[in-house]
């Protein structure tokens, strides 16, 4: 019995250490009072590194949004908890936090839902203890999940491995990585006009991802693929990696991955080897957005970026409950949130109140919402996204399907266009 008391010691140490960061970032929960039970929802992103404003900035809005409902789903009371899934030395999500993230959440009794993860390769390695935990199963949306592999058949096994009892408890409010890559491509053949394009990935699980659908949709468009292959995180400088890609003549480059693994010297390289951004096209997909670092970059100024979904921007012309929310960040905080993906997050959080009213309060109740009947539907007028959305049971993808083109200029991500989604 020694190896399960040393678990729990584990589970509940980290259980503590997501609090603590969590209250350097403005405290770990947001609860209503009054009758009726409470139950827990819970926020798993990682609050070190690179992506620490991006996801400061997501629970933040999704605290103001529980205040707007009066933390309240149905008859449930609602507290809000924050788990960190990254580490200092890591500067971004880890694996071994991530896995005990997911033993601190099944423990936590009276949690019923998580909201997360931000990274493809940490819900990998939550979703099946998620889905085996007591009570059920446990429920986890996710706003920036965007590898096709968690839903649906991608790379080999999935997504069946990630579902050892054989039933779905994993959903997501954003469109997939077989969508972005390809609108990336169509839009790198059709409006920029590359010919011989170069692809770079990070050695994710959602670099890798997106990367090899850039790459199969270029093939069709008539784009010559002059490779792909991996960059590491961990080198001090690539002048002699992009000296390699040089020799090849591209006339565009795809970076597939995240911007935490060391994204800025990766970008202030290829400028300086390659060419600027007008010379060789550079695009990146979402995970490139949103970080303060490269939008004040130099080197990063004409990048193209693809997001899974909508902009802010484009969320605030559309008015209704997304610009009300916005109306609310900037009045708190003095701006709209740095990432795109904050009012994602509070998309997530609507699916996860509205079972939760539906069901009994238990985990397999909430779970059951989501996964049963015809799923869970946010109507038109109270979604943040401004367009009604509804969660397939058979699958946890949603209905809506949105690619924006992004370009990086003067110092901001503006939106240059809607990308049609077939």
């Amino acid at each position: 019995m020694a190896k399960p008391i040393k678990l729990v010691a584990v589970v509940a140490g980290v259980a503590l250490l997501a609090g603590a960061c969590a209250s350097k970032s403005g405290g770990s929960s947001a609860g209503g009072g009054g009758g009726g039970k409470t139950l827990i929802i819970s926020t798993d992103l990682p609050m070190q590194g690179a992506s620490k404003d991006a996801s400061e900035a997501t629970v933040n809005a999704i605290k103001l949004y529980l205040d707007q409902v009066g933390n309240k789903a149905g008859n449930y009371n609602i507290k809000l908890q924050v788990y960190d899934d990254s580490t200092a030395a890591a500067g971004k999500w880890d694996d071994a936090t991530c896995a005990a993230n997911a033993q601190a959440h099944v423990a936590n009794k009276d949690e019923v839902a998580v909201m997360g993860t931000y990274n493809s390769g940490c819900a990998k390695i939550e979703v099946p203890t998620l889905e085996q935990a007591p009570g059920g199963g446990m429920l986890m949306v996710s706003h920036a999940n965007t590898n096709p592999g968690l839903t649906k058949a991608w790379d080999p096994g999935e997504p069946d491995k990630y579902y050892p009892l054989g039933f779905r408890n994993y959903a997501r409010v954003i469109t997939t990585d077989d969508y972005q890559g390809s609108a990336a491509a169509q839009f790198a053949a059709q409006d920029l006009k590359v010919k011989n394009c170069f692809i770079i990935n990070d050695n994710e699980t959602y670099g890798q991802g997106v990367a090899k659908a850039f790459q199969d949709e270029a093939t069709k468009q008539g784009i010559n693929i002059l490779g792909n292959t991996a960059w590491d995180g961990k080198q001090p400088n690539y002048t002699a990696f992009f000296q390699a890609i040089k020799a090849k003549n591209p006339d565009c480059l795809y970076v597939g991955g995240i911007f935490d693994n060391n994204g800025g010297q990766l970008i202030k390289d290829k400028v300086k080897v390659l060419g600027d951004n007008n010379t060789v096209k550079l695009i990146g997909p979402d995970g490139f957005t949103g970080y303060p670092q490269l939008d004040k970059l130099a080197e990063g100024q004409g990048m193209y970026l693809t997001f899974a979904g909508l902009s802010t921007a484009q969320l605030r012309q559309a008015g209704g409950a997304g610009a009300k929310l916005l109306d609310a960040y900037k009045a708190k905080y003095g701006q709209d949130p740095p990432t795109d993906y904050a009012l994602y997050g509070v998309a997530a959080i609507q699916v996860i109140l509205k079972a939760i009213a539906g069901s009994d309060g238990t985990r397999k109740g909430v779970l059951d919402q989501v996964f049963g009947g015809s799923g869970i539907s946010i109507d038109a007028s109270t979604s943040v996204l401004g367009k009604a959305i509804t969660i397939d049971p058979k699958t946890g993808d949603v209905s809506a399907r949105d690619i924006s083109i992004l370009q990086l200029q003067n110092n901001q991500e503006g939106f240059l266009k809607a990308w049609p989604v077939s």
